[in-house]
C-alpha cells in the first residue's frame, strides 16, 4: 500500500513508451531510470500488459513510466495486447516513440495520434550501438519535421538528451495546480461534511477528501471535518458561519438546507470535475436531463473498479434519481477503463469525479463525447441539478 506521503498515480506525469516488438522500450526505460523496472529479453513480445512504474525524477517530479506491448503484435492474443496499449495511450501526457527499422508506417500512425491531440511526442531511434541508419533518420525527419534522438540503452548514449527533451516538453495542462482554486484564502474557515458510510474505506478517507484536506491545510485554512450526523452540532459550536462548506454530493440537499446562505457551498465531486475535467461542458450537458424520455439511454461511468455495495452512488442512488423522472429509462454502468468507443447510442453520460485517473485520460473521454455530440456531466453536477441547487454551488 502506498504511503500517505506518496503522490497518487492519478496525479503523476504519465510518460508512455511505444514502439514495435523488440524495439527496445523496456531496455530504454531501465537505462533511463538506472533500474531494472521492466523485464528485458531478446524474444519479441516480452512485454504484454502495460507496465506502470512510479518514479520521482529530478526536473520532472512525480512520474508514471508506462511500458507497453509492441503495436505490431500479431494474432488474437496480439490484438488483445494492442487493445490494452491503445487504452493506455489515452492516459499519456508525453509519448516516447521508438524507431529501429526503415518501415515506419506504424510509428507514424501513432505519432499522428498523439500529435493530433496536442500531446508532446519525443521520437527516438533506439539501439544505435548496433549502428546508425542515416536513411531512417532522414525518413523520420521528412515525415515529422523532427530530429529523432539517437539513443543506446547499452552505452547510455542519448539518455541525458532524453531527460532534457522530457523536461522541455512538459505539458502546461498536465494537472491543474489547485483543486479549490480561488474559493478560499489563508485564514478562511472551511467545513468538510464527509459521511463515513458502508462505502467508505475502513480506516481511511477517500482520495478526493485527502487531497482537498491537504490543499486546505497548505493554504492555511481553518478546517473542521464532520460526518453528516454531526453537522448541526458543529454549526452550533462555531462562533461564525464557515466561509466555505465542502460536502459529499450525496448529502448536498441536506447540507444546503442546514447551512447559512452566507456560506459558500460545493462538493468534492464538483471540485474534482473542475480539477480533472471540463466543468463548463459538464454544466451545459446536465441540462440535457430535461430533454430525456423513458426511451432514452444513459451511461454511468465509474473510473474506479470496486465491488458495489448497497446504496452505491453510481449503481443505485443516481439510477434512483433518474427513474423518479423517467421510470422506464435504460441505464448502463461501466467501470475502470471499460468506456465505449462508440457513444452514439447514449443520450447522456454521467461520470464520477475521476480521482483515480489522470486529467489527460478524463479529457480523452470528454473529447470522445464531444466529437460524437453526446452530453456528458458528472455525479456532483447531476446531483446538485436534480436537487435544484446548482446555481447555489460554487466552483
Amino acid at each position: 500500500m502506498a504511503g500517505l506521503n506518496q503522490t497518487p498515480g492519478a496525479n503523476r506525469l504519465h510518460i508512455g513508451f511505444f514502439g514495435k516488438r523488440n524495439s527496445g522500450k523496456s531496455s530504454l526505460i531501465n537505462a533511463f531510470v538506472n533500474q531494472d523496472v521492466s523485464i528485458v529479453s531478446s524474444q519479441a513480445g516480452t512485454t504484454t500488459d502495460p507496465v506502470y512504474k512510479a518514479m520521482e525524477i529530478h526536473g520532472l517530479g512525480p512520474c508514471l513510466l508506462v511500458d507497453t506491448a509492441g503495436f505490431d503484435d500479431l494474432g488474437d492474443l496480439g490484438k488483445q495486447r494492442n487493445d490494452k496499449t491503445k487504452k493506455a495511450r489515452e492516459k499519456i501526457d508525453i509519448a516516447v516513440i521508438l524507431f529501429n527499422d526503415e518501415n515506419i508506417d506504424q510509428e507514424l500512425t501513432w505519432y499522428n495520434y498523439f500529435n493530433d491531440r496536442h500531446i508532446p511526442v519525443i521520437l527516438v531511434v533506439s539501439k544505435i550501438d548496433q549502428g546508425i541508419n542515416d536513411n531512417l533518420n532522414k525518413s523520420i525527419f521528412e515525415h515529422t519535421k523532427k530530429e529523432p534522438l539517437l539513443i543506446s540503452a547499452v552505452t547510455k548514449q542519448g539518455i541525458l538528451e532524453l531527460k532534457e527533451a522530457l523536461i522541455n516538453n512538459l505539458p502546461a495542462d498536465h494537472e491543474k495546480e489547485s483543486i479549490t482554486g480561488d474559493l478560499v484564502k489563508s485564514g478562511d474557515s472551511v467545513l468538510l461534511v464527509m459521511p463515513q458510510d458502508i462505502q467508505a474505506p475502513k480506516g481511511r478517507l477517500i482520495l478526493p477528501q485527502v487531497q482537498v484536506l491537504r490543499e486546505l491545510l497548505d493554504k492555511k485554512c481553518q478546517v473542521i471535518a464532520v460526518t453528516t450526523d454531526q453537522l448541526l452540532n458543529a454549526l452550533a459550536n462555531l462562533n461564525k458561519d464557515p466561509d466555505l462548506v465542502i460536502t459529499d454530493s450525496q448529502v448536498f440537499k441536506y447540507v444546503d438546507e442546514n447551512i447559512s446562505k452566507q456560506s459558500k457551498l460545493t462538493s468534492f465531486s464538483v471540485l474534482m470535475a473542475g480539477y480533472k475535467g471540463d466543468l463548463r461542458y459538464y454544466i451545459d450537458s446536465v441540462k440535457k436531463l430535461e430533454e430525456l424520455s423513458n426511451e432514452s439511454n444513459i451511461l454511468i461511468a465509474e473510473c474506479c473498479s470496486h465491488a458495489p455495495l448497497s446504496e452505491d452512488i453510481g449503481r443505485v442512488k443516481i439510477p434512483r434519481l433518474l427513474k423518479k423522472r423517467y421510470p422506464q429509462i435504460n441505464i448502463d454502468v461501466v467501470s475502470g477503463t471499460d468506456f465505449p468507443d462508440d457513444l452514439t447510442n447514449y443520450d447522456l453520460i454521467i461520470t464520477c469525479g475521476g480521482c483515480m485517473f489522470n486529467r489527460r485520460y478524463i479529457m480523452s473521454r470528454i473529447d470522445r463525447a464531444k466529437a460524437q455530440g453526446i452530453a456528458m456531466t458528472n455525479y456532483g453536477i447531476f446531483i446538485a441539478y436534480v436537487n435544484d441547487i446548482l446555481k447555489r454551488v460554487v466552483y
